[in-house]
């Protein structure tokens, strides 16, 4: 396993160098990570992250805890951390209050909001409420008054939250919203109610290329922040998903600067949002049938990696078959099998007990199969 660690690492190498080849001339702003320890496992480190960021040059981030273990009373221990980190990076990091509904929402936003918050995070399946809550009237309603966006979970596990959401939008207009994870909980809904709406964003945080492309179609530009979710989302991964799919939606330079930089440093400064054009993306997606072979499989080992099984249907390997085919896009087609292959090896190897070589290899697979499938779904990029 040792070996396979060790040349997942050079793959990784290997797509930074492919990565700064497609980097925009912009600055990069992060719209969503987290430092800390959730209650899931992951683990969110400072200098980890510190690193991340100046190796991709990003230079700004918005930044809260976890689900922490210690998150009782209010998040308030976390919270106190995610206030140091921030004072730490020198400006570098801007903080967010994480809130639990059921426990002093307004006194927790009001204390880390006098001590530099400068912006609420909220997530509904985590702390288990829904959106139709009456807690959230006097949340929206603080953010409102102290000018301070909120961030809300919009991903996996939840209800659909369009029409809830769009009242509390329309009854605070001046409270502005990220809607994590381009909202792919509702996606359609929540477009057709608050897309165009300035003062609303979504954050590109989602680890499935396919669902920015339907994305981009809604959404325009100026409503659209790059987000890696640090640490579940990792480089170059996060950074090429977005970049790739935009361009393949039609983004030209200045609607990447919007996206990478311009949007999210607006909300920081608390300048006015920008107008909302016309959305980019297409309502049809084509391409070569050996790449949606591929993509189709590894649609199925990402489910199979996170609950933690064995690869007992042979999806990679039926996707490594699938790249003996020389179709036209032979490029990209050996860049996937060379991943794919050090990434089966290592699910090959992982060891049977949790511990934390099974984690490392287990996430190391991941983000091997992450970046083959973005490659599958964006070589027209």
């Amino acid at each position: 396993m040792a070996e396979a660690l060790e040349r997942a690492q050079q793959l990784v190498e290997l797509w930074d160098e492919e990565l700064r080849r497609e980097l925009p001339a912009t600055p990069i702003f992060d719209a969503h990570v987290h430092l800390g320890h959730d209650i899931d496992g992951m683990t969110g480190v400072y200098e980890d992250l510190e690193r991340i960021q100046e190796r991709y040059g990003i230079a700004h981030a918005f930044m809260f805890c976890l689900d922490e273990p210690d998150r009782h009373p209010a998040f308030r221990a976390g919270n106190d951390r995610t206030l140091e980190y921030a004072q730490r990076s020198g400006g570098r990091l801007i903080p967010f209050v994480r809130l639990d509904l059921t426990e002093q929402p307004i006194e927790e936003a009001e204390r880390c909001l006098g001590r530099g918050a400068r912006g609420i995070k909220l997530h509904p399946r985590a702390q288990r409420f829904l959106l139709n809550d009456e807690r959230l009237a006097p949340v929206f309603a603080l953010a409102a008054e102290r000018n301070v966006p909120i961030l809300i979970h919009g991903g996996r596990g939840l209800p659909a939250i369009a029409d809830d959401l769009s009242h509390l939008v329309d009854r605070y207009p001046d409270a502005q919203l990220i809607i994590a994870h381009a909202g792919i909980a509702d996606l359609a809904a929540l477009a057709e109610r608050l897309a165009g709406k300035p003062g609303v964003f979504w954050d590109t945080s989602v680890w499935s290329p396919v669902d920015l492309l339907d994305f981009y179609r809604y959404v325009s530009a100026e409503q659209i922040l790059w987000a890696s979710d640090y640490p579940y989302g990792q480089q170059p991964a996060s950074l090429l998903i977005g970049i790739r799919t935009a361009r393949l939606a039609g983004f030209d330079e200045a609607a990447l600067e919007k996206m990478l930089w311009g949007n999210a440093k607006r909300i920081a400064e608390s300048e006015p949002p920008l107008e909302p054009t016309k959305p980019m993306g297409s309502d049809t997606f084509s391409q070569p049938m050996q790449l949606a072979r591929i993509h189709q499989y590894l649609s199925m080992a990402t489910p199979l990696l996170w609950t933690r099984q064995p690869d007992t249907i042979g999806v990679l390997g039926l996707a490594l078959n699938a790249c003996h085919e020389r179709n036209g896009r032979e490029r990209e087609v050996d860049q996937i099998r060379e991943l794919l292959e050090t990434a089966r090896e290592l699910w090959r190897s992982l060891p049977e007990e949790e511990e934390p070589d099974r984690i490392t290899a287990a996430r190391a697979t991941f983000r091997l199969i992450h970046l083959a499938d973005i490659v599958a779904v964006t070589s027209g990029a």
